[in-house]
């Protein structure tokens, strides 16, 4: 990202776990294309869903 965009200009997605918009951050610039959650905690329920759903729970 070039620096002077403004905050609201950024890029953003859509959490895949929560369905909420997110923007882009810093820290996510080398991997922008492959971010799909919004935070740790939704990584983490979409983790567990799919474990019980795949082990029978």
């Amino acid at each position: 990202m070039p620096k002077g965009i403004k905050k609201k200009n950024l890029p953003q997605k859509t959490c895949v776990s929560c369905n909420r918009p997110f923007t882009w951050r810093k820290k996510w610039a080398r991997d922008w294309e492959h971010v799909k959650y919004c935070s740790h905690s939704c990584r983490k329920h979409n983790r567990l869903i799919h474990f019980k759903s795949y082990n029978g729970y």
